[in-house]
């Protein structure tokens, strides 16, 4: 009766979510293809990204493994074998993984990582979020495996040997492993990590066969030991079938950051009773259930790379928490080795996800939102301090302290839990007063001159100097918008505000480009524009020129005006691709990923730029950011093992085109605007939290027309290049008509600009 009604339950679920793909019977969960980005390299990037088999958040992934252990390029598309599937936690490969193991079905005594290995073809290949298949030819297996939250099936169809193996490789830098009694279960942890972990820090693991072992061993290193139990650099276990008439083996594995016992609750918890074809079922379910929170129609090309990049932004960050035994979450700390209650997440880097990816949780899924930011909470509370680059606790990671945007945007937008929000703010004020004693990228390295002169000087030996004067005058303003919100005593407000004006002291307006500037006041000489480095983060001047996102028309003023602000900006684009990478010794990836997509220096590939386009509305000009928005979309995005142009960096670069192809962008968060760009779909259906829907059409919406001749909200004639958050989370509807020829009458009026704090005027 039970299974009858799970049935029931699923077919309901497969109905109401799959709208957006029923006319072509695709669902969104079967558009997405997870090996987007996957055709990466060192030395270029086109996503450095893995196929992710999870849910949405969910604590753990599973990979196919084509690099060797240790490598943060864990697959890539362009390798021709499988060493096995491993539990993975990665969010990059420059910040590479934790909590990692891998399992691997083999035929006869092959352990170790190279022998093991098996020739695969992506022509046997099946990749979805939910659900991964392969063919490995070297032993003739056929291997299945579908996600839970926190675990995992497996499905192995084995061929006929006497010999048929399951290798579980804890890795090595401390690992344990053992063959429980009854040789039907494997219990184990790993320690293998990349930093940001307590002394105490294990991933332990259960994994549980659908019948005993005909025979099993553990191993050290990948050589047999004596006995089912080993500890110590490398261990693993083997688990031995004998299979005369061929058979199918099944597993279930489940991990925890808290114990064994909490392992094994989490997998009872999550898989009990369940077939592998039913967590198969319920897993497609919810990736369609969330994917399809947003309905888009178009061409089919358009909507794969669409859902293969909300897939990507409902990656991370990850659950880092666990429900116990009462039903209560609880996690495991990475900041104090701790095991307390509340909600964590992790791995996520706010350098790159301040800028739309939250902003995206917050309109789309803010009560996912809600439960990240009592997750920011804890981490503060275990810490001394937000996290601004958490893998799974603090990691030395770029610049800023846009933990300031992160929080600050969910407050103005009323995501933030109303008992935690005061909390939330004192957290984030101190935070910015600070420095991390140990990760000197926590906090804000060089405070104490930001807050006595107003920027950090470029020659006292912190390094990136400009970019951080930008990125915390930007989230000085943040920090004001939230003491608005909250009622914080005017001269508190008034101390951010004016702080959020600190841009200014490296803007040499002269040239009308950021660049460092000394202590004593001069700016930093010799300068050239294209020098990546340096001053900068992953860029030049002439990308974070822009990084002012709350005052674009101070900015403008700066520079003189509209006229020279968007000379600058089309000269961006419009320079050829010189660059200077002195400051690095060699040309980084991101200098050569700017160089190759001929659209001159500017620089999707990163995110410093990636706002640029929609400043063009700012200056009365939007139609220019009509034709670039959609220049980027059509000639940067699609769903293909090289999709991306650089870094997707956990899911911020997927969710510029997700915002961007619906026709609008939040350039500033902690504001409560959007700026309009150029819609790709001739129809899109936000289905919001609290019931209402966002429509958006698109009239006449082709290839060619990508300029917008009028839009109207909802009946009235809507000539601003914004729209209101407030606005549109009530729902309503937003139409466009679409033209081969740019309008140049529609929003060129101060009154139709974007938000500044700089009056437009």
């Amino acid at each position: 009766m039970k299974e009858m009604k799970h049935v029931i339950l699923i077919s309901l679920l497969a109905m109401a979510c799959t709208v957006a793909g029923a006319r072509d019977g695709r669902s969104p969960a079967d558009l997405v293809n997870p090996l987007t980005g996957t055709d990466s390299k060192f030395s270029l990037s086109n996503g450095n990204t893995y196929p992710a088999v999870a849910l949405p958040w969910g604590m753990n992934a599973w990979t196919p493994q084509t690099g060797m252990m240790g490598d943060g390029w864990v697959y890539t598309y362009d390798a021709d074998k499988i060493r096995g599937f491993k539990q993975t936690h990665q969010p990059s490969p420059w910040i590479n993984d934790y909590g990692q193991f891998a399992i691997m079905p083999v035929t006869g005594m092959k352990i170790d990582q190279e022998r093991r290995a098996s020739w695969f073809s992506h022509k046997t290949e099946v990749a979805r979020p939910y659900y991964y298949k392969v063919y490995l030819a070297d032993h003739h297996v056929t291997a299945e495996m579908t996600p839970t939250e926190r675990c995992a099936l497996f499905r192995f169809v084995m061929p006929r040997t006497d010999s048929a193996i399951v290798v579980v490789d804890a890795f090595d830098r401390g690992s344990s492993a053992r063959v429980e009694a009854g040789a039907r279960r494997v219990t184990g942890y790993t320690t293998r990590n990349s930093g940001g972990v307590p002394e105490n820090f294990k991933n332990y693991f259960v994994i549980e066969f659908s019948r005993p072992a005909d025979f099993s061993s553990a191993w050290d290193d990948g050589k047999l030991v004596d006995g089912n139990a080993f500890t110590g650099n490398h261990a693993g276990v083997i688990v031995g079938f004998k299979c005369p008439d061929g058979d199918t083996i099944e597993a279930r594995a489940a991990s925890s950051f808290i114990s064994i016992e909490q392992a094994i609750l989490n997998l009872e918890q999550e898989t009990g009773g369940k077939g592998f074809e039913r967590v198969k079922d319920e897993a497609r379910a919810r990736w369609n259930d969330v994917l399809g929170r947003i309905e888009v129609q178009g061409e089919e090309r358009q909507r794969e790379t669409f859902y293969s990049c909300l897939y990507r932004s409902l990656l991370f960050p990850r659950a880092f928490h666990e429900r116990d035994a009462a039903g209560d979450i609880v996690h495991y700390s990475p900041y104090n080795g701790q095991v307390l209650r509340g909600y964590l997440f992790t791995d996520t880097g706010f350098w790159d996800t301040f800028r739309c990816l939250f902003p995206l949780l917050n309109l789309v899924y803010p009560s996912v939102n809600a439960r990240i930011q009592e997750g920011l909470l804890n981490a503060y509370k275990e810490s001394g301090f937000l996290p601004e680059w958490a893998s799974p606790g603090h990691r030395s990671c770029m610049i800023g302290n846009n933990s300031a945007s992160v929080v600050s945007d969910a407050i103005v937008k009323g995501v933030t839990p109303p008992g935690i929000a005061l909390e939330l703010y004192q957290a984030m004020v101190a935070t910015a007063n600070s420095v991390h004693p140990r990760v000197r990228s926590v906090g804000r390295e060089g405070v104490l001159d930001y807050n006595r002169l107003g920027y950090v000087p470029c020659d006292v030996g912190i390094r990136e100097s400009a970019a951080r004067t930008l990125e915390y005058a930007y989230d000085d303003w943040c920090i004001s918008r939230a003491a608005r919100v909250l009622g914080r005593p005017a001269e508190e407000i008034q101390l951010y505000e004016l702080r959020g004006q600190n841009y200014r002291h490296v803007i040499d307006t002269g040239i009308s480009l950021a660049r460092g500037k000394n202590k004593d006041g001069t700016f930093q000489h010799p300068f050239n524009p294209f020098k990546w480095g340096d001053a900068f983060t992953e860029g030049n001047s002439w990308h974070y020129t822009w990084s002012v996102f709350h005052d674009a028309r101070g900015l403008a003023n700066l520079m003189g005006g509209n006229a020279r602000f968007v000379d600058m900006l089309d000269s961006l684009f419009l320079l050829p691709p010189v660059f200077d990478a002195s400051y690095y010794g060699g040309v980084i990836h991101e200098i050569r990923e700017m160089q190759i997509v001929d659209m001159g220096n500017y620089a999707h590939g990163n995110q410093p730029v990636q706002h640029v386009i929609y400043l063009y509305n700012h200056a009365g000009v939007p139609w220019k950011a009509q034709h670039r928005v959609r220049e980027v979309m059509d000639k940067l995005y699609s769903a293909t093992p090289d999709g991306y142009c650089g870094d997707e960096d956990n899911g911020q670069t997927s969710a510029w085109y997700v915002f961007s192809a619906l026709g609008f962008y939040p350039v500033c968060p902690a504001s409560d605007e959007y700026v309009i760009g150029s819609p790709l779909f001739t129809s899109a259906t936000v289905h919001l939290e609290n019931g209402k829907k966002l429509r958006i059409t698109a009239r006449g919406n082709d290839p060619d027309s990508r300029y917008i001749q009028s839009a109207r909200w909802n009946g009235k004639l809507h000539e601003n290049n914004f729209l209101n958050h407030f606005d549109v989370s009530r729902g309503g509807s937003l139409e466009f008509k679409m033209g081969t020829t740019p309008d140049t009458r529609r929003g060129t009026a101060s009154r139709n600009a974007p938000y500044s704090f700089t009056p437009n005027g």
